[in-house]
C-alpha cells in the first residue's frame, strides 16, 4: 500500500541487522528501537504515540519473552507486530451497527476536501453488493456543486440519492456567502428518513458539509443533523495525508459529534500513513474502512491486524483470498486447470483468467499483499498496467482458430496479428514465447507427481525414481548370520518407530514435505526475479 511503502522499508531495514544475531544484547535492542522511533516520526505519528508505543516494545524485547526464544529477531518482530496491531485497533474493531427496524442510518462528518462525498459512493456500493438498498443524501449545500457530485457519484454506483435542495451551484446567479448553505441541511436530512421509510431503503447515508478547518459553525451543524437523525453510526472521515495535525482533529469532531467510527481515505496517496497509526490510539474508536484508490470497488474493510501485517511487509493473504473468492468463477478455474494439466490451455483460457485476475482491482495493489514483496518494490512500481490492455488488444486480433491453438501463427500470421491490434511483430512474438513457457510451467505444475525441477518438496523426476527402485531391489541381504540379525533388527525398530530413524514410519522423510515461503521465494528469484515472470 502506498501509504505506508517508506514505512514499511524502514521498519525492515531496523530488523535485518537482528537477524543475523543467535542473541540480542540490550545495546542491539535498543538501536532497534531507536530505528523504529525514527520510523515512525518520519511517517507523522503522534509523538505521544510514539513515545507509548517504543516503550512497549522496549520492555516486552528486554523480558523473557525474547531472552528465552529460540530465534530472538523473529520474535522481535513479533512483538512489533502485535503492538502495531494495538495502536491501529486491535479489540475494537468491529461490523457496522445495523439498526433492528430499518432504515439504518449512517452519518458521514469530516472536514472539507477529507472525501466524505466519494466515499458516501464507495460506501453505498459496498452495502449494495453486500445486498443491502442504500439511499444518499445529499445534506452538504454550502460547497459549490457538492450536490451533483454526490449524484455523479451515485449515478456511476447505481445507488439512487435523494437531493431536493440543488445547494450552491457555480453556474446559479444567486450570491451566497462563502459557508452559507441555500437551503436547510436540517431539515433534508429530517426528510430523507421519512422518504427511506415510504421507499423501502434500508441505510441512509448522510453526506454532510464541512470546512477547511475546525469552528463551531461546522460543529453545531453535524450536531444538528446527528440529532435530527439519530444515527446507528457516525463515520468521521480523516485524509491520511493529514500527518501530525490528526490527532487534533481527530479529538475536535470526537468532543462535537461523538463520532462512533472512523474511515481512512486516500490511502492510495503519496502519504506516509501516521493518521491511521495515531487516530485510533488517542481516539479509542474503531477504524472501520479505508479508502484505497480512485475507483468504487477501491473500498474495504479495515483490519489492525491484517494491517499490521503488511506494513511490516508480512503481506495480507487473508484479504487476497476473500477477494479472489467474490471475483472466480470456481467452475470456470476447475476447467481451466484440467486443461492445464492435460495440455489444452490456449489463449482463449488465457484470456478468461486475465479477466478475472483484472476484477480483483490493481495489479500493483494485489503484489502487496503477497509476504516479502518489499524487496520487488521498483518492479512493482515500474509495472505498466496497460500492458494487460495491450495483451488483450494482440490476443483479440487472432482468429478463433488460432487462439485456441497458437503453434499454427506462422511468420505471415503474426504480421497479420500486429497490423491489426496496433503493435509491433516483436510484441506478438514476445507474447506467445511467454505463452508457451507459462503452458509448459503449468502442465509440470499440475502434474505434481513428475515433480518441478529445482523446487524441493515437489516429488522427483521419473529417472531418478527408477534408479532408486533399481537400487533397493539390488541390494541383498548380508552372508554374515551376526550382521544380518543387526540388519533385521534394525529394520524392525524403523517400522516401530523407534532406533535413529525418524521417529515413525509413517511420518514424510524430509524431501517430501512441502517447501516453506522462503524456499519458493528463492526460487522465484532464480528463474529470473518478478520482472521476468511479469514479461518486463
Amino acid at each position: 500500500m502506498a501509504a505506508f511503502s517508506s514505512l514499511t522499508d524502514r521498519l525492515t531495514g531496523a530488523f535485518k541487522n537482528l537477524r543475523s544475531k543467535g542473541k540480542l544484547t540490550e545495546s542491539d535492542i535498543d538501536g532497534t528501537i531507536r530505528e523504529i522511533r525514527r520510523a515512525l516520526l518520519d511517517a507523522d505519528v503522534s509523538l505521544d504515540v510514539v513515545r507509548s508505543f517504543t516503550a512497549r516494545v522496549r520492555e516486552r524485547a528486554l523480558g523473557a519473552e525474547v531472552s528465552e526464544a529460540l530465534n530472538p529477531a523473529q520474535q522481535v518482530v513479533k512483538i512489533v507486530n502485535e503492538e502495531l496491531t494495538n495502536i491501529l485497533g486491535a479489540g475494537v474493531d468491529r461490523p457496522l451497527n445495523f439498526a433492528k427496524n430499518p432504515p439504518t442510518v449512517i452519518m458521514l462528518a469530516g472536514l472539507q476536501g477529507a472525501g466524505k462525498t466519494t466515499l458516501a459512493g464507495k460506501l453505498g456500493y459496498w452495502l449494495k453488493d453486500s445486498g443491502h438498498t442504500p439511499l444518499l443524501v445529499a445534506c452538504d449545500l454550502q460547497r459549490p456543486n457538492a450536490v451533483t457530485q454526490l449524484q455523479v457519484v451515485g449515478e456511476r454506483a447505481d445507488v439512487p440519492v435523494f437531493a431536493p435542495e440543488p445547494g450552491v451551484q457555480t453556474a446559479s446567479s444567486d450570491v451566497v456567502s462563502p459557508g452559507q448553505a441555500t437551503g436547510d441541511p436540517v431539515k433534508v436530512a429530517r426528510e430523507s428518513i421519512e422518504y427511506a421509510k415510504r421507499k423501502l431503503y434500508d441505510v441512509v447515508i448522510i453526506d454532510t458539509a464541512g470546512r477547511l478547518g475546525v469552528d463551531e459553525e461546522l460543529m453545531k451543524q453535524a450536531r444538528d443533523i446527528r440529532d435530527a437523525v439519530n444515527p446507528n453510526e457516525v463515520l468521521f472521515v480523516i485524509d491520511a495525508m493529514i500527518g501530525q495535525d490528526a490527532v487534533n482533529t481527530a479529538k475536535a469532531f470526537d468532543e462535537g459529534v461523538d463520532f462512533t467510527g472512523v474511515v481512512l481515505s486516500k490511502l492510495d496517496g503519496d502519504t506516509r500513513g501516521g493518521a491511521a497509526l495515531s487516530v485510533a490510539s488517542v481516539t479509542g474508536k474503531p477504524i472501520l474502512f479505508a479508502s484505497t484508490g480512485e475507483g468504487l470497488k477501491d473500498f474495504e474493510v479495515f483490519h489492525p491486524d491484517r494491517m499490521a501485517s503488511r506494513i511490516l511487509d508480512m503481506g495480507d493473504v487473508l484479504t487476497l483470498i476473500e477477494q479472489a473468492q467474490r471475483q472466480f468463477d470456481e467452475k470456470q478455474a476447475r476447467e481451466a486447470m484440467t486443461k492445464m494439466s492435460e495440455g489444452e490451455f490456449g489463449l482463449d483460457d488465457f484470456i478468461e483468467q486475465l479477466e478475472q485476475v483484472r476484477k480483483l482491482g490493481s495489479m500493483k495493489k494485489l503484489l502487496g499483499m503477497i509476504p516479502g514483496m518489499a524487496q520487488y518494490r521498483q518492479q512493482i512500481d515500474a509495472l505498466d498496467e496497460r500492458e494487460i490492455d495491450r495483451t488483450e488488444a494482440i490476443i483479440y486480433s487472432m482468429t478463433p482458430e488460432e487462439r485456441r491453438n497458437p503453434s499454427i501463427i506462422n511468420g505471415s500470421r503474426r504480421a497479420r496479428i500486429a497490423y491489426g491490434c496496433g503493435r509491433t511483430v516483436t510484441d506478438v512474438n514476445n507474447l506467445l514465447d511467454r505463452f508457451e513457457q507459462a503452458a509448459k510451467m503449468m502442465k509440470r505444475m499440475s502434474s505434481g507427481a513428475r515433480g518441478i525441477p529445482g523446487v524441493p518438496g515437489y516429488g522427483s523426476s521419473k529417472k531418478n525414481n527408477k534408479s532408486s527402485k533399481k537400487g533397493r531391489k539390488g541390494k541383498s541381504k548380508s552372508g554374515n548370520p551376526m550382521k544380518r540379525e543387526a540388519e533385521e533388527k534394525a529394520l524392525r525398530n524403523k517400522l516401530a518407530g523407534k532406533g535413529n530413524s525418524s521417529g515413525s514410519a509413517f511420518v514424510k522423510p524430509a524431501a517430501q514435505q512441502m517447501p516453506s515461503l522462503e524456499d519458493l521465494q528463492s526460487q522465484l528469484g532464480a528463474m529470473g526475479g518478478l520482472n521476468g515472470l511479469m514479461g518486463n
